[in-house]
């Protein structure tokens, strides 16, 4: 076992010296083409290693290496032959090139550069494919991830990925242009980075480009927004196969991408369930210590989900169930068990939130889920799961596994936060869960995202969903996605098949989405032709692909009896749509290129950026300074952690990481929330006064007559409860999707009290507050 430490101190050089993208954007498909360019600047040959993230859901379909004017194209071969093809190559002197996923999780990726000579230049280009993602706002996500946070390895396992950690700020440069295409005219471009001008290609606005400006160093992930006009519409994409691939095979066929948004009757929508268990799952590991992000004012990550706890126990139903669950190394929960939501239990939890700390070393998600998956659920009371993290794990697979295993007691929603974040975690628990994936980077607001999930949590469930097709004679198909198991109100929801036969004429064909919503049937459908687009290449059946290769991966991890058979199959599937999976690789080896090796060829760690140096955080102890290691067979990549106390202790000494910078004033909105009573109410009192502006004397018997004649008509609590809706309506509007759950249960409670009329102490209450708001409006 040969220990590679941090290049840092000596300078010693790194060969990664730039990396250029290209971003193709074809309606909501981009193809992503990243060059980097290696630069061997020691005296001797090299191997460099560089482990990078990549989307979760990417389908990597290139790998090429140029070196001088001679470029070799990779290939996918299963992946114990391209190890070999690659040991042997380098160990005989030749230029090697070796590019593989990580057996624990899909998003990232280790690329293996060997036997680079002395001054050599080597520009290794990758290619993959990804959908974008559908945001509230409607435009489309595009996400290039820069940042590979240290993975948190459990104790007593041998998994382990490794995680290139850079001291300081990377010694790369990036260089980014992106051209949009689309049937839809582009509306504008918008992102986390500084950009160029946009520029119409075309004059009805359905072609464009824009480049990031120049000189950005890759510290953070490169985040694009686009919008069309009209995003929210069911579109379908028929692509062509290739002629030459095997008849029958997916590859030759065409294939279909279906892109639904469902739309769900108005009525049944508004009305949210009263019952359910909702357990919340907070990570407390050190690097929830970090700020949100490096603008001026930034939370503490563990102070934002306290607030974001705040509003979520004060908008759940009076009588379901909750608990909260905290983990990090270990596990803790505020109660044995979940308990019924009252008073009493809110006003103790609510106790421990506050005294909640980034304080539990690492992060081992899969102990604490499997605790809760053991408790039995209430009838009756649907189980909700609501998961925070910043962290990465190795065992990612395993945890989807159990997430998976248990999706017919409960729904998954996770919340991923702040850079680097896994999305094969995020996304994949709640895709395996049934729920919905959030993540929370650079200055978005936490609370805003986590109570539209929920809102979902707590909208009725669509249930029975299928997928049924009409097409003409002739025509058949095999639906490629696995079957759904949740729909929600407008998210997108994507269709993978392939079409097999030839149709004698007809050229359309329906997609029908069937469903039961409240016991009543529902259907979304779509009609499509049949004949190819000629735009999109072979980004669609690589997609497909894609989709049948992670299921088939789960498959096999389910431990069926034709395992091998199974995975034979993956590997014919990835070989043939040329995208890489967990048993391939791509390989490239320079055959014309041989030289005598004397002695072991350098090693060298390519750094990504890691958020947990420069962020100024406190760090988890077994996430901050590790030495990595490889076994020279390359079976797996292991992190070592002992003797590195001192490194540890010496890291956070020099850092500022313990250096709070100070947290905004206290949030008036939130000062309110914690001030309403479990059933809905506030009482009148001085710290409610304080929200308002006013002292308790204002609120009560220092107005006007009029107003002490309207006041002595109603209680003191249905009295302040109006008052507080005034102001939610009045003076936080803009924020309506915080609080509207804390609304919902005030206007309930204040129906439940049957004090009549209230029209005369809104009138009031504007006054008072300075508002314009109706009755109608505040929902009494």
């Amino acid at each position: 076992m040969e220990i590679c430490g941090l290049v840092t101190e000596k300078n010693e050089p790194v060969p990664l010296k730039s990396i250029s993208v290209e971003v193709l954007v074809q309606d909501h498909v981009s193809t992503v083409s990243s060059t980097l360019q290696y630069v061997n600047e020691e005296e001797r040959p090299l191997e460099a290693l560089f482990v990078f993230p990549l989307p979760a859901d990417a389908a990597v379909c290139h790998f090429s290496a140029k070196i001088g004017e001679k470029e070799i194209v990779a290939e996918v071969q299963d992946r114990e032959s391209a190890r070999d093809q690659y040991d042997d190559a380098v160990s005989s002197g030749q230029q090697a090139f070796l590019l593989e996923e990580s057996a624990e999780s899909p998003d990232v990726f280790r690329l293996s550069v060997g036997c680079l000579s002395a001054g050599q230049n080597a520009a290794v280009t990758i290619i993959y494919v990804t959908e974008l993602s559908v945001q509230d706002d409607h435009s489309l996500h595009f996400c290039l991830p820069a940042v590979l946070n240290p993975r948190y390895t459990p104790a007593g396992s041998a998994a382990g990925i490794v995680s290139e950690i850079s001291s300081g700020a990377v010694p790369y440069t990036l260089t980014l242009g992106v051209h949009v295409s689309s049937p839809k005219p582009i509306s504008k471009l918008e992102s986390n980075c500084t950009l160029g001008p946009l520029v119409f290609l075309r004059s009805d606005h359905t072609q464009a480009t824009v480049n990031l400006s120049p000189g950005h160093r890759f510290d953070k992930d490169f985040e694009l927004f686009v919008y069309y006009q009209d995003t929210h519409q069911p579109s379908a994409v028929v692509e062509a196969g290739v002629t030459t691939a095997p008849p029958g095979s997916l590859m030759r066929d065409p294939v279909v991408m279906i892109s639904l948004y469902p739309e769900f009757p108005e009525e049944v929508m508004k009305s949210l369930a009263t019952r359910g268990e909702f357990v919340f799952v907070i990570d407390r590991s050190g690097s929830m210590d970090c700020v949100m992000h490096e603008g001026e004012g930034a939370q503490m990550r563990i102070e934002s989900a306290k607030d974001t706890l705040l509003l979520l126990l004060k908008s759940l139903p009076m009588g379901c169930y909750f608990n909260i669950y905290g983990f990090g190394s270990d596990f803790e929960s505020f109660f044995p068990k979940s308990v019924e939501y009252n008073q009493d239990t809110v006003d103790q939890a609510l106790k421990r939130v506050k005294e909640m700390q980034a304080d539990m070393g690492g992060t081992e998600i899969l102990q604490p889920l499997k605790h809760i998956y053991s408790q039995p659920c209430y009838p009756d009371h649907p189980r909700q799961l609501f998961i925070f993290t910043d962290g990465e794990v190795s065992n990612t697979k395993e945890v989807l596994d159990l997430v998976k295993s248990h999706a017919h007691s409960h729904r998954c929603f996770s919340f991923g936060i702040g850079e680097g974040a896994s999305a094969a975690l995020i996304t994949g628990m709640a895709r395996e869960g049934s729920g919905h994936a959030q993540f929370i980077t650079d200055s978005d607001r936490m609370q805003p995202k986590v109570m539209q999930s929920l809102r979902f949590a707590l909208q009725p469930a669509v249930l029975n969903i299928s997928v049924d097709w009409t097409l003409p004679d002739g025509v058949t198909v095999d639906t490629l996605s696995p079957p759904f198991s949740v729909l929600f109100q407008g998210q997108r929801a994507l269709i993978y098949a392939q079409l097999k036969g030839e149709s004698s004429g007809v050229s359309e064909g329906t997609v029908t989405v069937k469903y039961s919503l409240k016991d009543q049937p529902g259907t979304n459908q779509l009609h499509f032709r049949l004949k190819p687009t000629e735009e999109t290449g072979l980004s669609i059946h690589r997609l497909a692909a894609r989709t049948l290769i992670r299921s088939l991966e789960q498959e096999e991890r389910s431990g069926p009896a034709d395992a091998e058979g199974i995975r034979s199959r993956m590997v014919e599937l990835s070989v043939q749509s040329g995208v890489s999976s967990v048993h391939t690789a791509f390989i490239a080896v320079n055959k014309d290129s041989r030289q005598t090796v004397k002695g072991p060829l350098l090693q060298r760690r390519v750094p990504t950026y890691d958020s947990y140096f420069n962020a100024c955080c406190l760090m988890d102890t077994s996430e901050t300074c590790m030495a990595y290691c490889m076994m020279e067979s390359c079976d797996s990549w292991n992190i070592e952690t002992d003797g590195i106390e001192g490194a540890v202790l010496s890291l956070q000494a020099e850092s500022e990481c313990r250096q709070r910078s100070p947290g905004p004033p206290k949030d008036a909105l939130l000062q309110l929330v914690s001030l309403q009573k479990a059933s809905g109410c506030w009482d009148l009192d001085e710290a409610l006064a304080d929200v308002f502006g006013k002292t308790e004397d204002e609120l009560t018997d220092q107005k006007p007559a009029q107003w002490m004649m309207v006041c002595t008509q109603v209680d003191g609590s249905v009295w302040v409860t109006l008052l507080a809706l005034i102001w939610l309506y009045g003076c936080k509007i803009e924020q309506q999707v915080e609080w509207q759950f804390v609304a919902m249960k005030a206007a309930s409670w204040i129906g439940s009290q049957k004090v009549g009329d209230l029209s005369q102490c809104v009138c009031v209450g504007n006054v008072l507050l300075g508002c314009q708001v109706t009755k109608e409006t505040l929902g009494i």
